[in-house]
């Protein structure tokens, strides 16, 4: 099914049945994820066949010791390697620059980033093409904390959080609160790495941001309200990975901490 034939969709396009003619580019950073991979691989490829969406997905690793890359080489194969792209760097550099790397291969107008650990299900994107086609906007973001998407698409869901420990629900809290209070961004989910973004506007924004690492995502939407960019939110599900352990520690928050502030006396 066309998501732009649904009647939800209709009516906010004022009821003209177009198909969607562009082309969607989803970046995906690994690193020892060759258990994940498979599975995010088939459930995008099987989204996107089943709304009739032209796509690739483009895989970043950095030289995952597991065999992430004989995978992503395999799935290749088995999908076209038009669909499936390997662009593996030589050690783990950082999330950050691996969406720089990423961009580099990208053919299609819309990029994808979103996590290769299966915390992010893919049946979240049609919502975030169907918001950005009704409202022209140049960022769709999803977001654990809304229960309403903004501006108003009615079939979303609320969003929330599935697998993390009381402990961890209150420093993601506490991260976007700090983030909000300071560098009001607009948007309610400032640590999320789902995001749908026109090509020419990543590739901007993407220039100008400084940080590297977790605080990367943050400073990504701080500089799209800064540069007066329209920014809508998705509820989504987050559920923690399911194979492998998360690379968040106490470096990361550490380094987050000093990231909000210096956006703070910056941007």
């Amino acid at each position: 099914m066309n998501p732009f034939a649904s009647p939800v969709s209709l009516n906010m396009q004022g009821q003209y049945n177009t198909s969607n003619t562009h082309k969607y580019s989803v970046i995906l950073p690994t690193y020892n994820e060759r258990k994940n991979l498979p599975i995010i691989v088939w459930l995008l490829a099987k989204v996107f066949e089943e709304h009739q969406l032209a796509w690739e997905i483009i895989v970043v690793d950095d030289a995952s010791p597991d065999g992430t890359q004989e995978v992503a080489i395999e799935l290749a194969r088995a999908y076209g390697e038009d669909k499936i792209l390997l662009r593996p760097r030589a050690g783990k550099l950082g999330l950050g620059t691996a969406y720089v790397h990423g961009l580099n291969f990208c053919t299609g107008d819309f990029v994808i980033i979103m996590d290769a650990d299966f915390s992010h299900h893919p049946k979240f994107i049609p919502q975030f093409i169907r918001l950005q086609q009704a409202h022209n906007l140049d960022i769709v973001t999803g977001t654990r904390y809304r229960s309403k998407s903004t501006p108003y698409l009615s079939d979303s869901q609320p969003g929330g959080v599935h697998g993390w420990d009381l402990k961890r629900k209150l420093v993601s809290r506490g991260a976007n609160f700090l983030a909000a209070t300071m560098l009001n961004p607009g948007v309610s989910d400032l640590t999320g790495s789902f995001r749908l973004y026109r090509l020419p506007v990543l590739k901007h924004i993407i220039t100008l941001t400084q940080s590297r690492g977790y605080v990367f995502q943050m400073e990504m939407m701080v500089r799209a309200r800064a540069l007066g960019y329209t920014v809508g939110e998705v509820p989504i599900t987050f559920v923690d990975r399911i194979f492998g352990e998360s690379k968040l520690g106490a470096d990361e928050v550490v380094g987050y901490a000093k990231g909000v502030w210096q956006l703070f006396k910056s941007v």
